[in-house]
């Protein structure tokens, strides 16, 4: 599927959430998204799958304005969060529900339910219980399937290795790079495993802020070095000494002021105070009995 990108802003509030003025994916492109977190990512699959509304520009699969037309959806498979499946139902009810939207006989969801069974690894089907019961890794691998069962033209999976155990993602890997060379389906994945995205894209696009700052190919991993780079340059800066202190004392990041419950006090009503001056800082452990001062 070729999809056509012109313009395209979100914003909430005060953040564009998205901004791209000009972005084409080619049919059959193994397209791997990547940027920190508050990128634009998931905006961005929720703009092409017509689940929020752009405030400019506009978009087109295959020629088709998905706000206008709703002929995409049928060679269309999609999974973002859990919030895509029917947790009331067993797996079993959730995928004859899928095939009987798409029109699909039984016997087509066996031969495509056994496509997948390497990444069901015995641990879907039969298990006599509710999709809201499954681990989060089994449900991922559920919202994966049900994207898989219509045999898309169109895949788009949101941070789909989340929850997954280290040989369902390998599987996982092999799975969609296998779907892709048999079908020719457009294929976007986003994901903070950054190797993971390396190993499988043909073809990479770096955001930031809502923009995409680079489109990269991928032939042979060729995009790694560069993203490697950008990341390493878009890591915190390593705290002061000072900082340090205060680290070893609340076990996370330092935060210049305020009030912070340290994983060491859950439950235990403690509470962290920092309170910066000019040449030092006063820290104050807290709870009911007692009130400690600690200086740097």
């Amino acid at each position: 599927m070729n999809i056509q990108i012109s313009s395209l802003k979100k914003i909430f509030g005060d953040k564009t959430a998205v901004d791209i003025p000009s972005f084409t994916i080619h049919d059959g492109d193994l397209l791997g998204l990547v940027g920190n977190n508050g990128a634009g990512k998931t905006t961005l699959f929720r703009l092409l799958l017509d689940l929020v509304k752009a405030d400019e520009g506009n978009l087109t699969l295959n020629g088709i304005d998905p706000t206008e037309n709703e002929d995409w959806k049928t060679i269309t498979g999609a999974y973002i969060d859990e919030g895509f499946l029917i947790d009331f139902l067993t797996p079993e009810e959730y995928f004859e529900f899928i095939v009987k939207v798409n029109d699909i006989d039984k016997p087509t969801l066996a031969d495509r339910l056994k496509y997948v069974e390497t990444l069901m690894a015995g641990e879907i089907m039969n298990q006599k219980k509710l999709i809201r019961d499954f681990s989060a890794g089994n449900k991922q691998k559920i919202g994966i399937i049900s994207a898989l069962i219509n045999q898309p033209q169109l895949l788009i999976l949101d941070e789909p290795f989340n929850f997954l155990d280290p040989s369902s993602q390998n599987t996982l890997k092999r799975l969609l790079v296998d779907y892709n060379k048999q079908t020719g389906a457009t294929i976007l994945i986003s994901s903070h495993n950054l190797q993971h995205t390396i190993d499988i894209s043909s073809r990479i696009a770096l955001m930031e802020k809502g923009s995409i700052i680079k489109d990269l190919p991928n032939s042979e991993a060729s995009a790694e070095n560069e993203l490697e780079e950008y990341f390493k340059k878009s890591l915190t800066p390593s705290p002061s000494p000072k900082e340090r202190g205060v680290n070893s004392l609340c076990g996370d990041i330092f935060r210049p002021s305020g009030n912070y419950s340290p994983p060491f006090g859950e439950g235990l009503g403690v509470r962290l105070f920092v309170l910066p001056s000019k040449n030092s800082l006063s820290i104050f452990l807290s709870n009911k009995k007692a009130v400690t001062l600690h200086a740097l």
